[in-house]
């Protein structure tokens, strides 16, 4: 998330390039991971001192920033033991009014690197940055920060794979053995006192915290543990602490309807795709009983190729798309053309989740087998197998997680944060991951919180809409008194595909109800 953030899969979800695909099935990674493509790290130039500083600079942004690292213990109870690098980039302001002050962006996943989408965080937040400095660091495990990453099988043809027959378990013993790592400490507590460790080192006294996605979870823990180093907070796209994220597969379902319900309601869409509901079932019936073979091109370079089009590579597909407006609007014809057995156009959005956008599968990991697998309760257990993707999230992630053995946090991690600081949780009606009723869960004990829904937004609402501007008006203010949520009402959907190349388009006077006016039901 933002950066936060995209992918992956188990057979639901597989991004065939990841050979650890399995475990991401869920991920709650923002939905720009799927638009955003990494940023290339340049390397530092320059002045390197003793302590780890040096200027450098980041693809997508002319300005020279500060980086650097501090190197810690990897397991705190062995400081003797194996050290590693946490690094760090400091976007500058632009007049530096507030030296004492940054807003710590973080990205979501878990996996996602906060510094390959610098030049994200900066278009976001030009308004913050005009007087304080962004601050960006790789989460232990993701980007720069001793990477868990699982490499590609080179022997993997991932159009051609039939996802169906992977052993989970197999391919993340695989990862493990490469990996030189003790996964058992990349969890979210760990990584808090790595961000601590950098905010005295570079000498600020108060933090505005931003995260989004899993990002959200970072900051929350910021709250309880340091309060006093905080001025303000967004949780944009909010995982509450009480919630454990395989609840994401209900709320996956939910946003299925909720395209649905759009093309039912959009009078062109309706026209196109009379029954769009009976074509995704009957895609689904028949994939559900064996996998389409066929030839096809590849999204990619155009090339002849053997697909195998399997029941996790579809709703995969659908569930990824539907995290960005523009992607979302091209569902529909793509179902569309699914149920006359033509694949191509959902293959064009397969295509989009075979990066595994950036993610640490490895970290994705430690966080989800230690902070979220333990809080699967029979209730919980039952609606995520009776959702459409989640007997196969379950199942790859109790073989990833048996393989990982990531000793399970203590019962009081899953408290929800007490907290009087100014804090703002965005969320998106249309969000596939982390719904609004996830945003009103988080508010249990925050006594200074507003909740603001953006009627039209998906995953990421500062990225989609005015919410940036939400977020500099409180960092500025440090006060949530004067926010004014309306603006984020302002239509901005996408119109539909109506085939290949052409849209509908959306009357200004006229259309369906507002998602807010008519949302579906939740599933918590």
């Amino acid at each position: 998330m933002h950066p936060s953030q995209s992918a992956n899969v188990s057979k639901a979800y597989l991004l065939s390039r990841c050979r650890l695909g399995a475990i991401g099935l869920f991920a709650l990674l923002s939905a720009q991971a799927l638009v955003l493509a990494p940023l290339a790290w340049a390397e530092a130039t320059a002045t390197g001192t003793e302590t780890g500083d040096a200027s450098c600079y980041v693809e997508g942004l002319a300005d020279r920033l500060k980086c650097g690292f501090i190197t810690v213990a990897e397991n705190p109870d062995k400081p003797a033991g194996r050290q590693i690098d946490i690094h760090y980039a400091v976007l500058p302001a632009i007049k530096q009014s507030h030296p004492g002050e940054a807003l710590l962006a973080i990205a979501g996943g878990p996996g996602q690197s906060a510094i390959d989408n610098a030049a994200n965080f900066d278009r976001i937040f030009t308004k913050v940055r005009q007087q304080r400095d962004i601050l960006l660091i790789d989460q232990r495990g993701t980007g720069r920060s001793h990477p868990l990453n699982c490499d590609s099988d080179p022997t993997l043809e991932p159009l051609a794979l039939d996802d169906t027959a992977l052993n989970i378990g197999a391919e993340a013993g695989r990862c493990l053995a490469k990996l030189d790592a003790d996964v058992t400490q990349y969890g979210s507590l760990q990584a808090l006192a790595d961000f601590e460790l950098v905010r005295r080192k570079l000498g600020y006294d108060k933090l505005h915290l931003y995260g989004i996605s899993y990002g959200t979870r970072m900051a929350q823990l910021y709250m309880r543990r340091y309060p006093e180093h905080l001025a303000s907070v967004t949780l944009d796209g909010v995982v509450p602490m009480q919630q454990s994220v395989l609840a994401i597969a209900g709320a996956i379902d939910r946003a299925f309807e909720l395209l649905l319900r759009d093309c039912r309601e959009t009078r062109a869409c309706q026209a196109q795709f009379p029954a769009l509901a009976d074509d995704l079932t009957l895609v689904e019936t028949r994939l559900a009983k064996a996998p389409n073979l066929s030839q096809s091109r590849d999204p990619l370079t155009g090339e002849p190729t053997p697909l195998t089009m399997t029941l996790g590579k579809f709703l995969g597909a659908i569930r990824m798309a539907l995290y960005m407006p523009n992607t979302r609007a091209l569902l529909p014809h793509a179902i569309h053309e699914a149920a006359r057995e033509n694949y191509q156009p959902i293959l064009g959005l397969y295509a989009l989740t075979l990066d595994g956008a950036g993610m640490a599968m490895g970290m994705h990991a430690s966080v989800v087998c230690g902070e979220d697998m333990q809080r699967l309760t029979p209730a919980l257990k039952a609606r995520t197998r009776a959702s459409r993707i989640g007997r196969d999230m379950l199942d790859g992630l109790g073989q990833t997680c048996a393989v990982w053995r990531v000793p399970a946090a203590s019962a009081d991690f899953a408290e929800p944060i007490a907290s009087d600081l100014p804090t703002l949780v965005l969320s998106g009606e249309l969000d596939p991951a982390t719904p609004p009723s996830w945003g009103e869960l988080a508010l249990a004990r925050l006594t200074h919180a507003k909740h603001f829904i953006a009627p039209h937004a998906t995953h990421g609402v500062a990225f989609q809409s005015c919410g940036n501007n939400l977020v500099a008006q409180l960092v500025e203010s440090a006060s949530l008194e004067d926010l004014d949520p309306d603006c984020l009402s302002k239509d901005v959907r996408r119109s539909f595909y109506l085939n290949a190349s052409t849209v509908e388009t959306i009357p200004a006077s006229a259309g369906k109800q507002t998602a807010a006016a008519a949302p579906a039901k939740e599933q918590p």
